[in-house]
């Protein structure tokens, strides 16, 4: 478990009541609220919908390119909609706005 997450499980004992020996996931699911990894997937997933639909600021548009828009052939996989997947070559380049938005996109 990671710090944040342990400090959002206290937050939610803190709020409903609960003691320090029952469970947490139950209190977390009455209160809506989403896993701390699962709330970073989710506020990635919406700025990718964002760029997609052009709502977005224009640096994170850039980062966030169609498959179609990248080819210099036409591709079969244009027609999907598909964001071209970054290479990269560490864990901290795999956190990188360009490389987890289409990740989690497809």
């Amino acid at each position: 478990m990671t710090p944040l997450q342990s400090v959002q499980n206290a937050a939610a004992r803190l709020v409903s009541g609960t003691q320090w020996y029952d469970h947490i996931s139950p209190v977390l699911h009455q209160l809506h609220w989403l896993l701390v990894q699962k709330r970073v997937d989710f506020k990635i997933s919406i700025l990718v919908y964002y760029s997609r639909s052009g709502t977005v600021s224009s640096y994170l548009a850039t980062d966030c390119q169609l498959v179609s828009h990248e080819a210099r052939r036409r591709l079969f996989s244009a027609n999907w909609r598909t964001y071209v997947m970054r290479r990269t070559y560490s864990q901290f380049g795999d956190r990188c706005f360009a490389a987890a938005g289409p990740k989690l996109w497809r």
